[in-house]
């Protein structure tokens, strides 16, 4: 079996506005459908959770009956934190086996394309753990304060992106051990596995540029424009 967990948990303070940024409108329509609608569109999920906002589940649950989605099958409450929402969704699979395959993206990440999507899933038939990323086009350096300390080789620099994907044995144990630990601290699901199970390899597969995180209000006029530029090639 084959879900995909479309993550809508937070709040977005950074962005501000009256709701949730994930149920602001993109090209007319809430962020969160489009991330709905590219796992819908890829064909490489059999069921989709989507774990939202505590207050706003009811917004969420009217959104996917109107829109009719066949292959959600849970509208969820989510957590504080990203992991919260993660640790929930897991929780929600129940007894499903441990070879089934999870991706986990952020619901404010809407322009994800279904090829990425299918890419991630057709990477755990070979891997425990797979990560989406691009290289990075820039030069990244670690600093001390306001100095620069060092200048790591852009080569081996990647942006991360998601869906990130996993076995279900190998995320829930990933989990158990961080939930186990009272210093746990994590901002993705690759980065729990990399720390709590770091035997196990996390496989890279490429993402694409335009897989653009909403956090900024500028990024809502970006993506706009790349939703054009989609919808000019495609024309």
């Amino acid at each position: 079996m084959r879900v995909g967990v479309v993550l809508a948990g937070g709040i977005g303070r950074r962005l501000g506005g009256p709701v949730p940024k994930q149920l602001l409108h993109l090209a007319g329509r809430p962020i969160i459908e489009h991330s709905i609608d590219a796992f819908e569109a890829s064909g490489a999920v059999d069921e989709i959770l989507v774990v939202m906002a505590p207050d706003y589940v009811p917004e969420a649950r009217k959104i996917v009956d109107e829109r009719g989605y066949a292959q959600v099958t849970q509208v969820l409450a989510g957590g504080g934190e990203r992991t919260e929402s993660t640790a929930l969704a897991l929780a929600a699979l129940g007894d499903a086996p441990d070879d089934t395959r999870v991706l986990l993206h952020d619901a404010v990440r809407p322009l994800v394309r279904p090829s990425v999507i299918a890419g991630c899933a057709a990477a755990l038939d070979a891997y425990e753990a797979v990560a989406v990323a691009v290289p990075s086009a820039d030069t990244v350096v670690v600093v001390d304060g306001d100095v620069i300390v060092s200048t790591p080789d852009r080569a081996t620099l990647r942006r991360q992106q998601t869906p990130q994907g996993f076995r279900l044995g190998t995320i829930r144990a990933a989990y158990a051990r961080a939930q186990a630990d009272p210093a746990f601290t994590a901002t993705d699901d690759c980065g729990v596995v990399l720390r709590y199970l770091p035997d196990v390899p996390i496989h890279v597969v490429p993402g694409a540029e335009d897989n653009i995180k909403i956090t900024h209000p500028g990024d809502l006029a970006i993506a706009e424009q790349l939703l054009r530029l989609r919808a000019q090639e495609s024309a």
